[in-house]
């Protein structure tokens, strides 16, 4: 089973990029369309469904490699090894770029929205997230009491090398011509209890690439979704419901959820 979805700061994700896919998007598909850091291929098949042609590229071989035999039944899908920072598409080659929780993972994240700005099409869609500045101390009371980067747990597990600011990440999105249709915080102070440290301790003992950028594969013990989504999903769906109707409307939040789409 998919067992990230039982998370609920992935199942946030999760379903905001499928909230957008299906919602404020325009009906119909998109011709072609790029997931930028696809990891292990969770997000191609939904993806999919709203491209006639869709792309996926990531750094990591291994997880590339796993994720197309996973997904070996999406027939309009393909993958390639590829890095954010020096994509090898030609200007304007997408009408919808999807990118989750990449570019807190690179080392010059406004250069990945260069890239991101370039390769999309006049009139193209991007839908992006990422972990931002201002977290709930629930998540990460260390970090968070001492404004800044202390140990790598918390708000700084998962191999990441920063935590972005929106207002920044607006600007550099506006400057290669991308506005903001939709701005969303993804996941609150209860989410954030819930899941204070332990789940970077246990993706750094078990998930395979558990840095989620390696370019080669560990010899630790690996544990890889299959598509299939657990039963007792509705329990996170559950917390999640609670966490917004209560902390919804407070500015912090785990992570943040953007649609933009480009000038034409």
């Amino acid at each position: 089973m998919n067992y990230k979805l039982l998370f609920p700061t992935y199942r946030t994700r999760y379903r905001f990029v499928q909230e957008c896919l299906h919602g404020p998007l325009p009906g119909g598909k998109f011709a072609r369309g790029l997931n930028l850091g696809s990891g292990e291929g969770d997000y191609d098949p939904m993806i999919a469904e709203r491209c006639q042609h869709l792309t996926s590229c990531d750094i990591n071989a291994g997880d590339v490699a796993f994720a197309k035999q996973t997904n070996a039944g999406v027939d309009n899908l393909e993958y390639q090894v590829m890095g954010a920072l020096d994509l090898d598409f030609p200007d304007g080659k997408f009408d919808l770029v999807v990118s989750v929780d990449v570019l807190e993972h690179v080392e010059d994240p406004q250069r990945m929205m260069q890239e991101v700005g370039r390769v999309l099409a006049p009139g193209g869609v991007a839908i992006m997230t990422f972990p931002q500045t201002k977290f709930p101390i629930t998540y990460d009371p260390i970090n968070g009491m001492l404004g800044r980067k202390v140990v790598s747990l918390g708000a700084y597990a998962f191999g990441h090398e920063t935590l972005i600011d929106c207002a920044v990440f607006e600007d550099w999105a506006h400057g290669v011509g991308l506005e903001t249709v939709t701005r969303r915080n993804l996941s609150s102070y209860l989410v954030g209890l819930c899941e204070m440290y332990w789940p970077g301790i246990l993706q750094s003992l078990f998930k395979s690439n558990s840095d989620n950028i390696s370019e080669g594969e560990s010899g630790q013990s690996s544990l890889r979704p299959s598509t299939k989504e657990p039963k007792l999903v509705f329990l996170t769906d559950a917390l999640i419901g609670l966490d917004r109707a209560v902390f919804g409307k407070r500015s912090h939040a785990v992570g943040a959820g953007f649609v933009l789409r480009k000038g034409l």
